[in-house]
């Protein structure tokens, strides 16, 4: 127990040790200034050639979507979930132990090509973080979670920060086991998940881009502005268009949705005008559910 206990308490140290070297030491695996570039690149494109012109440059809530950005990429770990999750992991890693079990690692890939590996790591991670999403769709209690991220009233690229911070825990819970079994390491987290937030950049912002014949295969603005549509289709009562990266699991399993392009298509979902509007509301507003 001793040892939980200096886990849980090293982490937090460890955490904000690791931000400041973020911050103070550029580098090109530096997860930070990736985010920092990626988001100021893709911010660049809507000024230069924005799908709605008539939407202001600092939309409709930009500024809480940064703050969550903040929050939920740094903050939420510095007061926390670094540690918990750390712990968790020990202790989850203790008890296969106990069983006699070493690792999880059930497909060993090390012997591919490094660029074999990275796509079957972004194929295999896009398809569970798909169900996933379906599932904050599908079960009530989840729902109250993602509403956050569906209180969007204007899409712009910081509207992909805007999530309940419970939508990681969920994400990371449940895609930690079969990622685990596929033994991959860091640095090829760290290449698939950048590419992954560039893609959520461009989904959630304001440029008239499908992509073509590849908008069958990767998600794009245009189709993701239908998943956040207030009045979804009657034979789709939950929700379309579930990718994150990729379109493909939507058209391969039938929740595909774009019938028509419409750039200022109301956002949103029915009795979102009694919705909080603060960060603070939107954090306990699903507890009290």
């Amino acid at each position: 127990m001793q040892d939980y206990i200096d886990l849980f308490i090293n982490s937090f140290s460890d955490y904000w040790n690791y931000l400041v070297k973020e911050i103070t030491t550029p580098s090109w695996t530096n997860y930070f200034y990736w985010l920092v570039g990626l988001s100021l690149l893709v911010f660049t494109l809507e000024i230069i050639k924005p799908w709605r012109k008539d939407q202001k440059v600092l939309r409709r809530d930009f500024w809480l979507d940064l703050f969550y950005l903040f929050f939920n990429f740094f903050l939420f770990s510095l007061v926390g979930y670094n540690s918990i999750s750390n712990v968790a992991v020990a202790a989850f890693n203790d008890g296969l132990k106990s069983i006699g079990i070493e690792n999880l690692v059930a497909i060993e890939l090390g012997s591919l090509p490094v660029w074999s590996q990275l796509l079957i790591m972004f194929i295999i991670a896009d398809f569970i973080q798909w169900n996933i999403h379906r599932l904050l769709h599908r079960v009530p209690m989840l729902w109250e979670f993602h509403k956050v991220h569906h209180s969007i009233k204007e899409m712009g690229f910081a509207a992909q920060f805007r999530f309940h911070f419970m939508e990681t825990i969920i994400y990371k819970s449940l895609q930690y086991i079969p990622l685990a079994m596929l033994g991959f390491g860091i640095e090829q987290f760290f290449i698939v998940h950048m590419f992954s937030v560039f893609i959520g950049h461009l989904n959630h912002a304001n440029l008239n881009w499908d992509y073509g014949p590849l908008k069958y295969i990767i998600n794009n603005p245009k189709m993701h502005l239908w998943h956040h549509a207030r009045d979804l289709p009657a034979d789709h009562k939950y929700g379309v268009n579930y990718g994150l990266s990729l379109s493909i699991w939507d058209y391969l399993f039938g929740t595909a949705h774009v019938p028509y392009h419409d750039a200022h298509l109301e956002l949103g979902f029915h009795g979102d005008e009694h919705y909080p509007d603060s960060f603070g509301k939107q954090l306990v507003e699903p507890f009290k559910k």
